[in-house]
């Protein structure tokens, strides 16, 4: 009987780039690293938390390519290469996006752990919206225009997002405030 040599070992680390909120920043990481890991660890951008661990929370939600993830499920190699986007990144300089401003003109937040998941999900989700996109309540999805963004679409569409304080009626409020372009100073 023939017997072969044992085949290497594959590597368990790798050292990345990852564009974060418009910047480029290379790290080493295990292949193992969560992206929301490697966001808070190793470039102490801390403002999508660690809530459940599991993707059923929406706190560490931040933006992949335009589009809303939980980073804790996404492995940071499988983001090399992809524009991530974190509330930290949101503002431009000085002045919130409509959205961190609405939540703090509306009190969109309490104990505020959500609060950073909870925005980034509203940003991609006004977006979806204007897409066009179809919600599970979405009476017509055929419809040329898209449905007005009501409370009950604004529920359905940030339903992977809890608030452990309960603070959904002022989420709410703020994600259409954000939505309408009225307001807010930061989107006067």
């Amino acid at each position: 009987m023939k017997t072969t040599a044992p085949s290497k070992a594959s590597p368990t680390a790798s050292t990345i780039t990852l564009r974060v909120n418009g910047e480029r920043h290379t790290l080493p990481v295990d292949h193992r690293t969560t992206l929301l890991d490697a966001l808070r660890e190793h470039l102490g951008l801390t403002g999508a938390k660690k809530g459940c661990d599991q993707g059923q929370c929406g706190s560490c939600t931040v933006l992949l390519d335009g589009r809303r993830t939980v980073s804790c499920l996404q492995l940071a190699v499988a983001a090399e290469g992809r524009e991530i986007t974190t509330v930290e990144g949101l503002a431009d300089g000085d002045r919130l996006h409509p959205v961190q401003q609405a939540f703090l003109d509306l009190d969109g937040y309490q104990c505020g752990y959500c609060t950073s998941g909870q925005i980034c999900s509203a940003v991609a989700m006004i977006e979806e919206h204007a897409a066009g996109w179809p919600s599970a309540v979405t009476e017509d999805v055929g419809a040329a225009e898209p449905p007005p963004l009501s409370p009950q679409e604004i529920r359905e569409r940030m339903s992977g997002n809890l608030c452990r304080c309960g603070a959904y009626v002022a989420i709410v409020e703020a994600i259409a405030l954000a939505a309408s372009g009225g307001g807010t100073e930061a989107a006067a």
